[in-house]
């Protein structure tokens, strides 16, 4: 037979076979027991091959116990273990975060050994750092007699990873002192444990030895320079190292391109990711992935969509990796069709994919679609990521559905799964929006340190619940805390005020906007300021503000002056007001009706059905009114007259008890919600409103200690608002009704509005 030598593989599995068939009770007792004290024979010698082999064998396999009895078996033999299988053990103690044993290892090695050899102790140390007690590393690393580079690599690079920089920068420095010159793994190391600012000194210190030791050409390191510099903010020192390296690789090219996207710098991202095609380097998935977040950052759906082309092209699109960073453009890009066919093309779906695609439905406003996709994940238990239930708690929020959102919350908790302030945020927004103003107090207050969006969160709630006393308290708390107001949370403190008729107050507010907080007021907060004016009953002041504020009014400008001329009957402001508005927005149906109802209440007839005239010759109708209410965890719905509701016959009755006792004193007048019916149907319509029966039916359906909460799409008529007061008044009942402005919350024959409203 040729003696031709076996494939390199080939021994190894022979021997794998052989050790494999060794039961771990195999018993080693027929050596005598005296032999250890003799020379081994030189069968003995082979024997002890196998047992070695066999003893890594159970240390691959995780079995630590049974090698332990068989170290036992092969000290009673006399069999030596090899340095390879310390080795084996140690490394499987390392992996399964098994301390207990590596200590026991480590003993054993001292007794056996006394003083082992670097390479051993090099192993313990290694143990003893993935195990993270860093006092036994610390200990042993004191204690060898001999320490080689590798052993420092080992102790600086664990204090690294572990972010202990005094360690690190301290066992760096005893290198320099014992004149022991630092390999590039420990440049590496070091390099990657500054993650901020407040050590870019000590980086440009480690730069400038990297330099002066002559390690400026080395790829690996130069590299971590470059990204430590990015890390550090230093965008263009690392520009400037990157510019100035012999060669590249991908990490140095993602290195600075994540720099630019995170520094919201998506521009200068793209301007890197052409001159990389350019110089011939091929973007792998990260880069792509990268590219495609600064196109989305930018809404740059043109140079997306040829991203996207190229990476069609190398056949990457059905990659997780790069298929979600395609999703996530279309959806940011608002295309969220093309955002569904990337998605059906990605082969396995992760939870960053399904993130994607869920807050996608929820930006076209298909809640249902992203509530059946949350629901169907959760009952296949796939992965769901912290930023699913965010976007579960947006959708519950716009859908006021309380209870899906409670669940949601609960299993986010078990899961640990609430993201840190923008989760928690999203909480505070979705209890607000569904009446539990104590739920969203205690989201709130849970957290530690809150940012601009919870302080927002919290004061938007409060605003909209009609408690403008604490919204402003909790404006006062946020100017002590390390957070600062933006726009949208001066949005919230001026509808606190202008829902509460604290008028001086907003007005103090607004003119403090650009001097004492740095933001610049928008029409927003101007239209804010002439609600605030208009609700107060001063229309004059509401109007001078509108002709000297320094934007361009825009509709809801005249629409906040128009319904203040509404509630206090002032018709010639209230003319100039609608043709402003009407100008603006021909199609807006509140327009006509306020004005409507202006021409009606100081008896001028032929006007207002001038005004009927002209919204049927423009086939005007205003959005039919809904009510709902959820009982037991389902949702019921009601519309004006509605008949279908398989309890009909119980709300009817309720309600006509109800209104037996309550009589309207209000004239007939058409409101919001009624454009759409004639007007002798009026007053029996007005008995039927939408919220009238769900009061009914949650009367009839909700135990008597449990609050009625409803919502409804458009705002509460006056009628509807004094009926539920009554209700309240002579129920003992506490009644929550959401309408598309703000809360009400009734109790004992009075509105948390005040009637201010």
């Amino acid at each position: 037979m040729a003696n031709s030598p076996l494939p390199p593989s080939i021994p190894s599995q022979i021997a794998a076979t052989r050790f494999a068939r060794i039961p771990s009770w195999v018993s080693l007792k027929s050596s005598s027991a005296s032999s250890s004290s003799l020379k081994i024979p030189q069968n003995q010698q082979q024997q002890g091959q196998v047992e070695n082999l066999h003893l890594v064998s159970l240390s691959k396999q995780g079995k630590l116990k049974e090698a332990r009895d068989f170290l036992k078996q092969m000290d009673e033999a006399g069999v030596p273990v090899n340095p390879s299988s310390y080795k084996s053990l140690l490394e499987t103690c390392s992996n399964m975060r098994s301390l207990s044993d590596g200590r026991l290892i480590h003993k054993r090695l001292r007794t056996t050994m006394g003083n082992p050899s670097n390479f051993l102790d090099n192993c313990v140390l290694q143990m003893y750092c993935v195990c993270e007690s860093f006092w036994d590393a610390e200990k042993l690393f004191d204690e060898m007699p001999e320490k080689n580079l590798a052993s420092w690599v080992i102790l600086i690079s664990a204090y690294s990873e572990k972010g202990h920089l005094d360690k690190v920068f301290g066992l760096f420095s005893q290198m320099i002192e014992l004149g022991i010159e630092p390999h590039s793994t420990i440049f590496t190391g070091l390099l990657k444990s500054l993650l901020d600012p407040s050590v870019l000194e000590v980086g440009k210190q480690l730069h400038s030895l990297v330099i002066r030791i002559g390690l400026s050409t080395n790829v690996s390191v130069i590299t971590a320079i470059s990204n430590m510099y990015v890390k550090c903010g230093a965008l263009e020192r690392a520009k400037l190292v990157f510019d100035q390296m012999v060669e590249r690789n991908a990490v140095g090219w993602t290195g600075l391109m994540m720099g630019y996207t995170q520094a919201g710098k998506e521009k200068y991202t793209l301007v890197l990711f052409v001159r990389m095609l350019k110089e011939g380097v091929e973007p792998d998935k990260f880069v792509f992935s990268i590219a495609l977040k600064a196109c989305a950052g930018l809404e740059d759906l043109n140079l997306g969509r040829q991203i996207h082309g190229y990476i069609v092209k190398l056949g990457l699109e059905s990659e997780v990796f790069v298929g979600t960073a395609v999703v996530d453009l279309y959806v940011k890009c608002s295309d969220f069709d093309s955002a569904c066919r990337s998605f059906e093309r990605i082969s396995e779906p992760n939870d960053a994919s399904w993130s994607a695609i869920i807050t996608g439905y929820c930006q076209i406003g298909k809640f249902e679609k992203s509530l059946q996709i949350f629901k169907s994940l959760r009952t296949k238990d796939m992965a769901i990521n912290s930023f699913v239930y965010t976007s579960i708690f947006q959708t519950c929020s716009a859908l006021a559905d309380y209870n899906m959102g409670a669940q949601a919350h609960a299993d986010a908790i078990k899961r640990g799964l609430v993201s840190y302030l923008h989760g928690e945020s999203a909480m505070i927004t979705f209890y607000s929006k569904c009446g539990r103003l104590d739920y969203a107090n205690r989201a709130f207050e849970s957290i530690d340190e809150p940012d601009t969006v919870a302080w927002t969160a919290i004061i938007c709630g409060h605003a909209y619940h009609g408690n403008a006393s604490e919204a402003l308290k909790l404006s006062e708390r946020m100017q002590n805390s390390t957070a600062k107001p933006n726009e949208v949370t001066f949005v919230g403190v001026l509808t606190a005020c202008s829902h509460s008729g604290f008028v001086t107050e907003a007005k103090l507010y607004l003119e403090s906007m650009s001097r004492e907080y740095g933001v610049k007021p928008t029409i927003d907060h101007y239209d804010c300021m002439i609600d605030a004016y208009s609700r107060a009953g001063m229309l004059q002041e509401a109007y001078e503000l509108i002709k000297n504020m320094p934007f361009e009014p825009d509709a809801m400008s005249w629409k906040c002056l128009l319904g203040g001329c509404w509630i206090h009957r002032n018709l010639e402001l209230g003319k100039i007001a609608a043709k402003n508005l009407l100008q603006l927005d021909p199609d807006d149906t509140a327009g006509y009706i306020l004005m409507f109802n202006l021409y009606a209440s100081h008896g001028k007839w032929e006007e207002a059905a001038s005004i009927r005239s002209t919204m049927g010759a423009r086939k005007l109708k205003k959005e039919l009114s809904c009510s709902w209410i959820t009982v037991k965890g389902k949702v019921h719905r009601f519309v004006v007259g509605d008949i279908h509701h398989p309890q009909t016959e119980n709300i009817y009755g309720k309600l006509k008890e109800l209104n037996h006792s309550f009589t309207d004193v209000e004239s007939v007048l058409l409101k919001e919600e009624d454009v759409s019916f004639g007007l002798p149907e009026r007053k029996q319509q007005l008995t039927e409103h939408s919220e009238r029966l769900a009061i009914a039916f949650g009367l009839i359906s909700i135990p008597s200690n449990a609050p009625i909460i409803i919502f409804k799409n458009l705002r509460a008529c006056k009628h509807c608002h004094d009926f539920a007061k009554h209700v309240s008044m002579v129920t003992g009942r506490r009644i929550t009704i959401r309408d598309s402005c703000r809360f009400h919350h009734f109790h004992s024959g009075k509105c948390s509005c005040n009637d201010y409203w």
